[in-house]
Order: C-alpha cells, then structure tokens, then sequence
C-alpha cells in the first residue's frame, strides 16, 4: 500500500489538481486507489459499492482540489479522510433504509444502527492506522501481541533496548487507541513517529 509521499509531491500534485491537469488526476488514482478502495470495502462490505465509493472520492478530490491542506497533514491522509467520509454517509444510508423497511422504528434499533456505523467507521480507521504504522512500531506490537513476548524478549529480538521496545509498544497502542474515536473524524494526519522514536539506539 502506498506510503505518505514527500510534502514537496504533495503541494504540486494540488496545484496540479487546481490547474485541472487530468494526469495529476491519473497519477493520484494510480497511487491511492487500491487504499480508498480498501477502505471503502472496509466500511461497506461489498465490492461493488466499493466501487463506486472510489469513483466518487476521486471525483470529489478533483472537483475540490482546495479543501487539501498541506499544513494538515499528507495527501494520503486527505483521501483517506475522504473515502471514510463518503463510506460512512453510504452505510448510513442504506442501513437507514433496511431500518425502514423492517417497519422497527424503536429508539432501541436507532441506536442499534448507530452503534453498528460506529463500530464499522473505528474498524476501518483501526485498519488504516496499522497500514500506516511505522514498521518498527508494527514489528514490535507483533511481537508483543502476536508472538507473545515480553518487552525485554521484543527488544533483543528488534535488537534495541529495552526502554526502546517499551517506546514503541506504547506509541504503537497510542496510535490504535486512536481508531475508538467518532466516525467521520479525522484519520492520524502523520503516520511518523515524534523525532527519536522508532530508531534502534
């Protein structure tokens, strides 16, 4: 799956877009589609609707090139926001009109439907964030949480100290515990960690 790409690539590929050069277009769906479609598959379940999710964000990015800021984070980010956005709105829709269709108007089944959207939206997000994440974070979350090791047998199997696999272990949950927040709200803007972590010392 493609990474972020250097803020520099960023800035032009936009002003690109703002210029409405179709190959910036071309060259944006090339890099990130397999990711929205991904995601979008993620949230709905369904490959034709993930489909259409993905002509519809690419649509949406070309049409409001603007609504990118560099400032707040990558490209990547911005379209996985997008993609979580108009999934999200796609499964509430057709969950709203399966509730309506059973005749069970309850607030017990409203809230059902509601929860059920939030899970699928923080699953989706749980999966973007472990896509992204560092590699020496990932490495030493499966260690810990695949492999079942302790952090002192994680840090001589990552080859660094002990305090450094406490490091990443703990960032590596931070970012996860990230994907409980409420649907439709921003993915990790950067998936790098703070200066000095995730380098063996």
């Amino acid at each position: 799956m493609a990474k972020d790409s250097p803020p520099r690539w960023d800035r032009r590929m936009q002003q690109r877009m703002a210029r409405g050069e179709a190959a910036a277009l071309g060259e944006l769906y090339d890099k990130y589609a397999p990711l929205v479609h991904s995601l979008a598959h993620r949230v709905l379940d369904d490959d034709e609707a993930a489909g259409r999710i993905t002509r519809e964000v690419f649509g949406h990015l070309w049409e409001h090139p603007d609504t990118y800021d560099p400032k707040r984070g990558s490209i990547r980010s911005w379209v996985a926001n997008v993609t979580q956005e108009l999934a999200v709105a796609q499964l509430r829709r057709t969950e709203a009109a399966a509730y309506e269709a059973s005749g069970e108007t309850s607030r017990e089944k409203l809230a059902e439907l509601e929860e059920k959207i939030r899970r699928v939206a923080a699953a989706a997000r749980a999966d973007y964030i472990v896509r992204s994440m560092p590699p020496p974070l990932w490495d030493a979350l499966q260690l810990a949480y695949v492999q079942r090791r302790d952090y002192r047998q994680a840090a001589a199997d990552l080859g660094v100290t002990e305090d450094e696999a406490r490091r990443r272990l703990r960032l590596g949950l931070q970012l996860l515990s990230t994907a409980n927040t409420r649907a439709g709200e921003d993915f990790p803007r950067d998936g790098s960690p703070p200066p000095g972590i995730g380098r063996a010392r």
